[in-house]
């Protein structure tokens, strides 16, 4: 489940369920659009949402902002769950969160930027990496191979109907075999769906992930 990503984050602030969702801080509304109150939200989402609270110590924009229509948000987050809570397959989960930091960079998308990049700091135990990859992929300090994969993710990002032969077989050159491929693809076009609805939302990224992973815990 998505809310595994949340064991990773230690944060001693805990938020109380708002009654209107949408709006933090009225200075900062999180969203264009409004989201209901928790207490109207259908029980399995407003569970979801409380369960995140509680493993993290706050609730990503996201949730709140995409439970305005129930049957989408659990769609988004079952399809979220199977490409980047899984064990099959030879991506880490620092993997998969490099390759949406990367391309949700060349999508300029702030919020998620922020917030994979956060958890990639996290699963990579580097807090350096999330700034470099979103900068410059060829510059940061990952292997080749995570290199070749960023390659090829930012190649179906911004280029996938020029993508041929040759890119699977430098994939392949580094281990990569057809479902990995297909990870890369997936994952790369879920969030190519999910930097579109971000920037027309303008969905705010919650303040704390600025400096989640960026600093050891004292």
């Amino acid at each position: 489940m998505v809310i595994e990503h949340f064991l990773y984050i230690e944060n001693s602030m805990t938020i109380e369920p708002q009654n209107n969702a949408a709006v933090t801080n009225p200075a900062h509304p999180i969203s264009r659009f409004s989201s209901p109150a928790l207490t109207d939200l259908p029980t399995d989402i407003r569970e979801k949402i409380l369960a995140v609270q509680e493993k993290s110590g706050f609730v990503p924009n996201v949730f709140l902002v995409l439970s305005r229509r129930p049957d989408e948000f659990r769609a988004f987050f079952a399809y979220h769950d199977a490409l980047m809570v899984k064990d099959t397959g030879s991506l880490t989960k620092a993997d998969r969160e490099m390759i949406v930091t990367t391309t949700s960079a060349k999508n300029n998308c702030l919020y998620c930027v922020m917030a994979h990049g956060a958890i990639l700091r996290i699963y990579a135990k580097n807090p350096l990496v999330a700034d470099q990859v979103a900068v410059n992929h060829h510059k940061a300090d990952i292997t080749p191979r995570q290199k070749a994969m960023l390659d090829f993710a930012v190649k179906v990002c911004l280029d996938s109907q020029s993508v041929g032969d040759q890119d699977y077989a430098e994939l392949r050159e580094h281990g990569f075999d057809d479902e990995d491929i297909w990870d890369i693809t997936a994952i790369t076009g879920f969030f190519g769906m999910s930097n579109r609805m971000a920037n027309v939302t303008s969905m705010r990224p919650n303040d704390e992930f600025f400096m989640l992973g960026r600093l050891p815990k004292k």
